[in-house]
Parts: structure tokens; sequence; C-alpha cells
């Protein structure tokens, strides 16, 4: 059982499946223990690799608050270890441990308080505008190319200071990073080729950009992280560029799979879309963490042991890995009263869709929220009429929960 478990992880295949199947698969896997054993073979490099699925509610939050004993510093966040280079390209704060972790986000972090993004909040709004303006008129239409797609990445460019001349090349190389393999974002090249490439062309922009704002600042946040203080309360030129790679590419992907699953899921359930739409302003906040618990945009993200220690139960050796399946524990029936069911109106709701508590919850969670509020706000209001036309086509891979294409007809 273990092998098969392992096998349908690393499948494609199984990620294409309706979102209802594979946590149906996976609610077995959580019956089964808080841990379950599996093992795989890495085509890097050949070795098998061993860990531990995690898919209940309490052990991913205990194991998410305990940076100490479970790390993010040591292979990878992902399932298999990376090579060294790639995690010298991706080496953004996702994967580091305290002290190196604690500085970088302390630095970014006072970019992402609710003040400091005034701002950015202010132009959500703008920019939310200007996308269903784009599309609110043309009858049928593919969601996540006219919507979902390009707003958060929008969002971001606009607050790095990316000009739109560059938009086309800032969203094929994170669709690179992120594709999961999948053959319409990185053809027939191989799939860490894939993302090693988008990674250059990403470090190569931001860069570029970087040292343009030294010379000329403005009031962007690249701006702000190459004219900060001195000392170590100020991010080093090679620090730089994978911060910008880990927003580009988990803040655009958080918020852009949320709100395809979000339409989805008023699709195939329209007593909630009646409850939402009439109320929007009392609904939204309770909907939007919804979207969240059962979207679980972020698949799962992986750590290592770094002492032998007990848990729940299990014996865990150091070095051990451990991988925490948040879309699983946000149904863990432990935790949420009729989890399979989506409820607008589900209060409290204590999801890990953006992590589990402690070092590493997202910091874009503040911003992710109000992107996701905007757009369905806006979507509800302006475009009552909006509904899909068909089934999602979901993304070939296993650490996004993604949707490549939803048809939907504006009415």
């Amino acid at each position: 059982m273990t092998s098969t478990i392992a096998e349908r992880i690393m499948d494609p295949a199984f990620w294409q499946l309706p979102l209802a199947e594979r946590m149906a698969a996976f609610a077995d896997v959580r019956e089964q223990g808080p841990f379950v054993e599996a093992g795989f073979e890495n085509p890097m490099t050949g070795e098998v690799e061993k860990f531990f699925v995690v898919t209940r509610y309490a052990e991913v939050v205990e194991i998410s608050r305990r940076p100490q004993d479970f790390c993010s510093g040591k292979g990878a966040p992902q399932i298999p270890d990376l090579p060294q280079e790639a995690l010298e390209y991706f080496g953004s704060f996702i994967n580091m441990d305290d002290p190196k972790h604690a500085r970088q986000r302390e630095i970014v972090g006072r970019s992402f308080t609710p003040r400091q993004l005034q701002k950015v909040l202010d132009s959500v709004e703008t920019i939310c505008t200007e996308v269903i303006d784009g599309f609110c008129d043309k009858g049928e239409v593919d969601l996540v190319e006219v919507m979902s797609q390009p707003f958060p990445l929008l969002v971001i460019c606009d607050m790095m200071g990316i000009p739109r001349s560059e938009f086309q090349t800032v969203l094929q190389a994170t669709n690179m990073i992120l594709g999961g393999g999948d053959p319409d974002f990185i053809g027939d090249r191989d799939p860490m080729t894939a993302a090693m490439e988008g990674g250059m062309q990403l470090i190569s922009l931001m860069n570029d950009l970087a040292e343009v704002r030294r010379k000329n600042p403005t009031d962007d946040l690249t701006s702000k992280l190459v004219h900060n203080d001195v000392g170590e309360d100020m991010l080093r030129p090679e620090e730089i560029a994978p911060f910008f790679i880990l927003l580009a590419v988990a803040g655009n992907d958080t918020t852009r799979t949320a709100i395809s699953h979000g339409m989805n899921l008023l699709a195939l359930n329209p007593d909630q879309r009646k409850i939402w739409q009439d109320d929007l302003d009392a609904v939204t906040p309770t909907a939007v963490e919804e979207i969240v618990r059962v979207a679980s945009p972020v698949t799962f993200m992986r750590r290592t042991l770094t002492r032998d220690l007990e848990l729940s139960g299990h014996q865990f050796h150091e070095g051990d890995k451990v991988v925490m399946f948040y879309g699983v524990a946000n149904r863990d029936p432990r935790m949420f009263d009729d989890p399979e069911r989506f409820d607008v109106l589900r209060n409290p709701n204590p999801h890990v869709g953006f992590g589990g508590p402690g070092p590493h919850f997202c910091l874009g969670a503040h911003l992710a929220r109000q992107e996701i509020t905007t757009m369905f706000r806006e979507l509800l209001g302006r475009v009552p009429g909006i509904h899909t036309t068909g089934d999602p086509e979901r993304l070939l891979s296993n650490f996004i929960n993604g949707i490549k294409h939803l048809p939907v007809a504006v009415a």
C-alpha cells in the first residue's frame, strides 16, 4: 500500500483527477495513521528515497510550529531532494532555517504589513477593475487566461516596479517553474531544465531592475529592498532575485489557483453561490476562507528531521522526511465538521491553506486574501450571470493544485 501511495503521488495523471477523487484517495491514507511511509525512485539521482505522508490536521500543525525539529533547509520543500544548483536559484527563505530565515523574513516582512501594503491594496482594486473590463463583454472566455492568471501577477509586477512590457516574460517563466512537467508550459523539455531556465530569466530580469533602482530609486518594492538600512538589515544583492522568484511564483499561483477553484466550486455548489451572491458584503469573508480551505493551492511542503524524536506514537530519526499535505489536513473530520462540504458560511475555519502556524506561514496571506476578496466581490457584483460552461483542465503538477483552463460564459 505504501508503494501505491508514492506511485500515485508522483504520477502526474493522479493530479488531473477531479479534486473530490483525489481527496477520497487521500482520505484512505489519512485513516491509516498519522504518518504513512512511502518510497519512490528519484529520477534525478536514481536512488530510492523514503518519506512519511502527513495528512492529519493535528500533526501538520505540530510539525509546522516546530521548525527546530522539522527543518526546511535540508534538501528542498519538495518531495525529492533537488540539486544544489537548483536550491541556489530558488533559495529564498521558503527553504531556509533560522537565523538566516528569520533575518530575511524580517527584512521583507516590513514591506508586507497592512500599513505598508496599503498602496498595493489600492492597486488591487484598480487592476481588478481593469481585468474585468477586459473580458466582461466577450461572451465565452477562458477564466484562467483572462482573469485568474493575469490579475495577481499584474499586482506583483506593479508592486515590484516591473514594466508591463515584461509581463509575458514573467508569466512564461513562472509557468515553467511551477508547471510540474506539464507539456503545455515546458514543451518537450526536462522539467528541471525548464524550471532552471525560468529561474534564470527571472533572476536576469530582477538583477537588471535592481541595478536601475539603485541608480534611480522610485517608490516600488524593489527600490525599498535595494535602498534599505545598511548592514544586516539589508538584503544582499544576491538575495533579491531569489526573493522575487518566490514572490512571483508563490504569490501569483496561490491567488490564481484559489480564484480558479473558487469559480468552479460555485458552479458545483449553486446553493452556496446563491447564499454568497444574496449578501456579498456579509458572506465574502467566510467564503474566501472556505475557498482557500477547499482549494488548498499549495498541495504540500516537506520538512526534514533534525534529531531523533517521537510524535503521535511514531519514532522518527534524524534525516527522516515528512511531507505535509495541506488540502488533506483541511478535510480532516477530526477538525472540520462535514469537511467535504463547501460551506461559504463556515465559521470558525482554522484551515492550513496558507501553511501551518510558525515561521513559514505564508508572508503574503494578507495580500492573497485581499486579492481573492476583491475579485469575487467585483465579479459577482458586476457580472452576476457569469457561469462555467465546461469542466476545468487541471495542471499536471503534484505541488500546485492548479487549473490551466476553465471555460465560462459572461452573461
